[in-house]
């Protein structure tokens, strides 16, 4: 959870800092700015690529002095850590918006909500989807020159088969895996099991961004043939990288905490991981997902679990599956619907420069959970 809250929190910190540096954004009752204050101090002080000086407010406890320490030795990346936590909530609410957890938002720090104290299923996922949202906007800014400290990956050179040789900009995804590592692995304390679950899911997310490169090419040669092609390393879309999460997810490992190098009957003291709790299951991959915890009841509401429950969501009347009003609705029924809704089409381009379009109204049947 450590590490999740401190991701959140910079993402709680600096998710409006396009905004502030334009002269505009959110401001809460007693008027200050949204996780940046207008008061610097030596401890929380940073600096963006611009030379604008970023306050963190300290009232957030967000970074220790090591990550602190990371932003600043790479100018720019804090742009890259908020933006890459962006895409992940977007892609978690995308993988999960017919599922009865659909993975609900808040505007406070835990921007996930009490679902990242527990050790469950989704928490595993959003540790996950967090990880390697950071990686991957972060390898994609080196690329792109958005941070001082890192480039494009130069290191695959010359030739690389009999018609084509390695060149162009190369996504950087070791220095993207490697500072995710470093800066999120620095706020976890202990050695429990919620810390080796922690460490293996955000480790997961990194290692499928990084698996997942791919090799392009551009071809050279007179009149469009392709007598040599040059080829480069590219991240992996992240809705590829969300699928892959979301089918570890529903196959995620339950695992318990072991001596390493002892049976479960052992005693004997040893370095600790992570062992299925089921003997006859083999033991996680990297890129696999784990949990030690069962998952809450997500059908209905409660303050305690923090779940927000099914009632008001659109269902599909017509399908079996997850997303139908049978699974969706936990049993509960529901009700149908039909509203009138009015939208642009038929719209023509006319030069230059204009868009015209008419008013179509169509009648739509909307089923929604009791």
């Amino acid at each position: 959870m450590r590490i999740l809250a401190l991701l959140l929190g910079v993402k709680a910190a600096c998710v409006l800092l396009a905004s502030s540096l334009s002269g505009t954004g959110a401001v809460n009752n007693s008027g200050r700015w949204w996780g940046i204050v207008n008061v610097a101090s030596s401890a929380n002080l940073l600096t963006n690529t611009k030379n604008v000086q970023l306050v963190l407010d300290p009232s957030l406890a967000l970074l220790n002095r090591r990550q602190r320490k990371l932003i600043r030795q790479n100018p720019g990346i804090l742009h890259a850590i908020a933006a890459g936590l962006h895409t992940a909530m977007k892609e978690c609410k995308w993988q999960f918006r017919s599922r009865r957890w659909n993975c609900p938002t808040t505007h406070s720090p835990n921007v996930f909500g009490k679902i990242v104290n527990r050790g469950c299923r989704e928490t595993a996922f959003v540790f996950a989807i967090t990880s390697a949202g950071v990686t991957h906007a972060v390898a994609r800014s080196c690329s792109e020159g958005a941070i001082e400290s890192c480039t494009c990956d130069y290191r695959r050179r010359g030739p690389g088969g009999p018609d084509w040789h390695w060149g162009g900009c190369s996504d950087n995804v070791d220095f993207g895996r490697a500072f995710g590592r470093e800066f999120a692995d620095a706020s976890e304390r202990g050695r429990d099991l919620r810390y080796l679950t922690n460490l293996h899911n955000n480790e997961a997310g990194r290692a499928t961004v990084s698996s997942e490169m791919r090799q392009e090419c551009k071809c050279h040669g007179m009149s469009g043939s392709c007598t040599v092609r040059t080829c480069w390393m590219r991240l992996p879309s992240f809705r590829s990288v969300g699928d892959l999460l979301k089918d570890r997810f529903d196959g995620a490992s339950r695992v318990i905490y072991a001596n390493k190098g002892s049976n479960r009957a052992s005693h004997r003291a040893g370095p600790r991981h992570l062992e299925p709790e089921n003997p006859a299951h083999k033991p996680p991959s990297s890129r696999d997902l784990v949990y030690f915890d069962k998952s809450p009841n997500f059908c209905a509401y409660s303050g305690k679990a923090g779940t927000h429950g099914t009632a008001g969501r659109a269902c599909n009347s017509s399908s079996p599956a997850l997303d139908g009003c049978e699974l969706l609705c936990c049993g509960r029924g529901h009700e149908t619907r039909t509203e009138r809704v009015t939208e642009r089409c038929h719209c023509t381009f006319h030069w230059c420069c204009h868009v015209s379009c008419l008013n179509c109204t169509s009648t739509q049947t909307l089923h929604q959970c009791l």
